[in-house]
């Protein structure tokens, strides 16, 4: 596609808004587009550079040996309630009710489904170490949302969660990540 014919609305000046170098840079380069505060549109090239980010974090975990799934962004609230955190949590949580009077949240993240899912579906310790992970939109309603996308309400994030039968298989899945996130900023570097 032609550049006269993307979409590619720079800005001239630096928003006011914006407080952070890397924050500035993007929106004068029409990557993003502030909606609310802390809350981002992905504008074409933006969204380019997001989908390609999220292709190396993929390739690096699958690289390390783990497993991607995908949980939704809406959970029941009766997790977290079983976990002690549904209160604990703070007003960053964004609860809602749906239309059939069901507790719900919008994830700010996802220890609970996970291991819902695993004690659910795993059974014996030999099926451990056991690594998955997702890419998922969470949401926190931060009380001063500020950095532009990195400490946005609404944001990408990659989580990792471990299953493993012992200490030492702990550290070793740690070290995995470890490296698994050095290769990924090496390859943005």
């Amino acid at each position: 596609m032609r550049l006269s014919r993307y979409f590619l609305p720079v800005l001239k000046e630096n928003p006011a808004e914006a407080q952070i170098v890397s924050h500035r840079y993007m929106l004068r380069a029409g990557m993003i587009k502030q909606q609310a505060a802390g809350i981002y549109s992905w504008l074409p090239m933006g969204f380019r550079v997001l989908r390609r980010i999220e292709e190396i974090v993929h390739q690096e975990q699958v690289r390390a040996g783990h497993i991607p799934l995908l949980m939704p962004t809406l959970q029941p609230a009766d997790l977290w309630r079983e976990s002690g955190r549904y209160d604990d949590y703070g007003e960053e949580m964004l609860r809602i009710r749906d239309r059939h009077g069901r507790d719900m949240l919008y994830g700010p993240t996802n220890e609970e489904m996970i291991t819902d899912i695993f004690r659910s579906h795993v059974s014996s310790y030999k099926d451990l170490p056991l690594t998955l992970y997702h890419i998922q939109w969470k949401f926190r309603d931060e009380v001063r949302p500020r950095f532009g996308v990195m400490r946005g309400r609404e944001f990408l994030m990659k989580d990792g969660y471990n299953f493993d039968v012992d200490r030492d298989a702990a550290l070793h899945a740690y070290n995995r990540h470890m490296v698994s996130y050095l290769r990924t900023y090496e390859r943005m570097g």
